[in-house]
């Protein structure tokens, strides 16, 4: 039996409570507008991209074409459910209803690990870098003060989140916009001589390290687009949900070309991938370096920690609204459905405290359980947007059949580009597959996948007992 879109978020299963208990809807166009433009900026992409590099060589650029295209993909597909649909829980709500409760749990409790380690590594490398600057205050005592204020400001009110990602991102954009401009600069010969191609051909040619290099360099640019998603779950908290997803995702694509594609061509242009600086430095330090930018170490670690800082704060923001849906949907334990003055602060609470844990995990148990904890992360996205493929290719049939004019952003090619995306992540788990460190990846994602899908397929069952003796 087919089941009516819901028109609006209000009809969503969020939905059914007292007005206490609703949240708020407290961010604005700007806010969403900057998330999804700084969301793809981030300190992998400033700091992880360098190993990148140093694995696959000039080719990097290539890997970040084919990846950035399968981002762009998937970001369409959330586009196109989250403006039909907009929730807090999105892609696990929109799961749940096409494939059933299994999907929506595991896609959604799998999100919420990948966010709440990816807050203890995050916390982790700034409190590093601040205790390099300020050394009588110990690295976890950074990491602390970093938690306390984010988990503070994500308490009170939904808008004190858009606020500090408004101007955290500006900074990103600014220092990406800077680089590009400098490194085009440099490309013409204006601080110095121009290096034509001599980087790209030369140091054993465009290809350096084989096929063995480009599967090791795939994983890191896999690994550095996690949490675009984040924006489709921050549109249901904004004054028009419908409206600002669809413009957020619309722009998405210029934005990756731009600042990932670009800026990894300027890199592999002007300076030679096998540099020892690329991978220990960063990539943009070493071009600033080589362009003579004076103290360029500290402007980019500045804009590092700015770039971890971002990424923080909206981890905790996407987790804790993650944890609210899935409790809220009984999938989930339901002191953590609790809202305070909009804002499910039980969600938050919780999402930090697993974070404080991870970090804690990382100073006792650094090669064991937090190694653990990150490959499970690093696996997560996978599994959510092979769920996302799967649900877009339902709920597209379904709306076009019911309710066509909530279709306001459409998937493109569908459903070709969209079974050509799901079969890239096949492709994706085919290539950790063959790599012993990715062989262990899949096979811890797969018992927590295991136990997730366990727990929802119980439930499903549950609700359906019930519906049939009703």
């Amino acid at each position: 039996m087919s089941r009516t879109i819901p028109r609006s978020p209000q009809d969503s299963p969020e939905a059914g409570q007292n007005s206490e208990s609703v949240l708020s809807h407290g961010l604005k166009q700007r806010h969403l507008s900057m998330i999804a433009l700084g969301g793809v900026i981030g300190a992998g992409l400033f700091v992880g991209s360098g190993v990148g590099i140093a694995a696959a060589g000039p080719a990097i650029v290539l890997l970040f074409m084919g990846t950035g295209a399968l981002v762009m993909l998937i970001m369409r597909m959330l586009g196109e459910m989250s403006a039909a649909r907009p929730s807090t829980g999105s892609f696990s709500v929109h799961a749940e209803e096409e494939i059933g409760s299994w999907a929506g749990t595991t896609s959604g409790w799998m999100y919420w690990l990948m966010l709440c380690a990816g807050v203890a590594a995050e916390a982790t490398a700034a409190g590093t870098i601040m205790h390099s600057w300020v050394s009588f205050i110990p690295a976890y005592g950074w990491v602390a003060l970093f938690m306390v204020f984010f988990c503070a400001s994500n308490l009170t009110a939904v808008k004190n989140f858009g606020e500090f990602e408004f101007w955290f991102s500006a900074v990103k954009v600014a220092a990406i916009v800077a680089f590009l401009v400098l490194g085009l600069l440099g490309i013409l010969g204006v601080f110095g001589s121009a290096p034509g191609t001599s980087h790209l051909t030369g140091h054993d040619g465009f290809f350096p390290t084989g096929v063995a290099g480009l599967a090791a360099g795939l994983l890191t640019t896999i690994s550095g687009f996690a949490g675009l998603e984040t924006v489709t779950i921050a549109a249901a908290e904004s004054d028009n949900p419908s409206r600002n997803v669809a413009r957020a995702v619309r722009t998405a694509v210029w934005r990756i070309a731009v600042f990932y594609i670009g800026s990894m061509a300027v890199v592999v242009t002007l300076v030679p991938w096998n540099d020892p600086k690329v991978a220990k430095d960063g990539p943009y330090v070493t071009v600033l370096d080589q362009l003579g930018i004076p103290a360029a170490g500290t402007i980019m670690q500045i804009v590092v920690l700015v770039a971890l800082l971002s990424a923080m704060n909206a981890n905790i923001y996407g987790s804790s609204r993650m944890a609210y849906s899935l409790v809220s949907r009984g999938q989930g334990p339901r002191f953590l459905g609790k809202v305070t003055r909009g804002v499910p602060a039980a969600a938050v609470l919780a999402s930090c405290v697993f974070g404080f844990a991870a970090v804690i995990a990382g100073i006792v148990w650094p090669t064991t359980v937090f190694a653990w904890l990150l490959n499970i992360a690093g696996c997560s996205v996978l599994v959510v947007w092979s769920i996302v493929c799967l649900t877009q290719l339902k709920m597209r049939r379904r709306l076009e059949r019911e309710s066509p004019e909530l279709l306001s952003v459409r998937m493109w090619g569908f459903p070709y580009l969209t079974w050509l995306a799901l079969a890239a992540i096949l492709g994706v788990f085919a290539v950790m597959a063959a790599n012993a460190d990715g062989r262990h990846q899949l096979i811890g994602t797969a018992v927590v996948v295991a136990v997730l899908a366990g727990a929802g397929h119980l439930k499903q069952r549950r609700d359906r007992q019930a519906a049939e003796s009703a």
